[in-house]
């Protein structure tokens, strides 16, 4: 099946769904960064079909999110994080905390998050980059930036 290409849209949300707009994206991308870097490894914490699962590396590979290096003689292969890509599991520590928020139930979260320049056990808390004040959807005003499509 053909997925609709959003990449093309003036919008970021849009094109970033682009690049990891299906559920195995993001899962593939959690799990590199905690250190699961070979095919296997990722196949058996997810559950995923060989097929899928080399589709979407294949995917996440192309767009510059994830790099493909071998580690053995055979044509085997790893997967590390691109700075593109570590800029992406930031997005999915927004996700985090919103799941924690609101799906992790009495049981409380998963997985906690020690903040390694402190120490302490933390969650992200998005500010503003100028002023450094928390900075959420109520706080933004949106305004035609330098790419926005142009109306005829």
């Amino acid at each position: 099946m053909q997925r609709t290409s959003f990449g093309d849209m003036a919008c970021s949300i849009a094109r970033t769904l682009d690049v990891i707009g299906e559920p195995w994206s993001p899962l593939i991308l959690r799990d590199v960064w905690v250190g699961m870097n070979r095919f296997d490894q990722i196949q058996a914490d997810l559950g995923i079909s060989r097929k899928v699962l080399t589709e979407r590396l294949n995917h996440l590979v192309s767009e510059g999110v994830l790099e493909r290096r071998p580690y053995d003689r055979r044509p085997r292969y790893e997967y590390v994080l691109t700075t593109k890509g570590a800029d992406l599991v930031d997005v999915l520590l927004v996700m985090t905390r919103w799941g924690d928020t609101w799906l992790a139930g009495k049981a409380g979260p998963p997985v906690l998050h020690r903040h390694l320049a402190c120490g302490e056990i933390s969650h992200v808390d998005l500010r503003c980059d100028h002023c450094g004040e928390p900075m959420h959807a109520a706080d933004v005003e949106l305004l035609e930036g330098p790419g926005a499509a142009q109306t005829a």
